[in-house]
């Protein structure tokens, strides 16, 4: 393969990433904001774990997926919820007992790696979704600075940056190779005119 298509195929390529993560970008501070602050995808939330209280299986900073809505009072002993703990305060833990009071179903729930169940039980009614058996180690640290103000607007501005720079880096380069194309054949009409 030519070093000239190699490098055509490496620019490709390099646009084509560029584009992909500032389109990743956009959809991930546009759902942020139009969601009210948690991006969803084909009906799944997407939340950040803040704590270490499920390691190892969720680790701190990760991002899960969780399914919303349904029958909050279908939940079994070992299904991992998100629940408000407070009332801003979201927790993921996993069930450990169902409890039926009356018309009321409460759940007795535990962090994996904490020593002691949750102090208070929670009702059916301040469960908000399931987890959906999806995580992504670290990633939550990212998708909260997206949240931010200054993360937002970092994130609508950086990969900008980024196309602009890489444009204008091409551009000089194609406006090289085109100087060293005419100063050779300049080169080569010379010896001719001489002789």
């Amino acid at each position: 393969m030519k070093p000239t298509k190699i490098k055509k195929w490496i620019s490709n390529i390099t646009t084509a990433l560029l584009l992909i993560v500032f389109m990743f970008m956009l959809f991930i501070v546009i759902s942020t904001k139009a969601s009210g602050g948690e991006p969803q995808i084909f009906g799944y939330q997407i939340k950040t774990v803040l704590s270490g209280s499920m390691e190892p299986e969720i680790k701190t900073g990760s991002i899960i997926s969780v399914k919303p809505g349904g029958d909050m009072e279908r939940f079994e002993v070992g299904d991992i919820i998100t629940f408000f703990q407070e009332k801003d305060v979201l927790v993921t833990h996993r069930i450990t007992e169902v409890i039926n009071s009356g018309e009321n179903v409460m759940y007795r729930t535990k962090g994996d790696n904490n020593i002691k169940e949750d102090l208070n039980p929670v009702l059916s009614e301040n469960v908000v979704a399931v987890y959906a058996d999806f995580t992504v180690p670290y990633l939550g640290y990212f998708i909260e600075f997206a949240k931010s103000k200054n993360g937002s607007a970092v994130l609508m501005i950086l990969p900008g940056i980024l196309l602009f720079s890489y444009s204008i880096f091409t551009i000089l380069t194609t406006i090289s190779r085109l100087e060293k194309q005419v100063k050779q054949s300049k080169d080569i009409e010379e010896p001719k005119s001489a002789s």
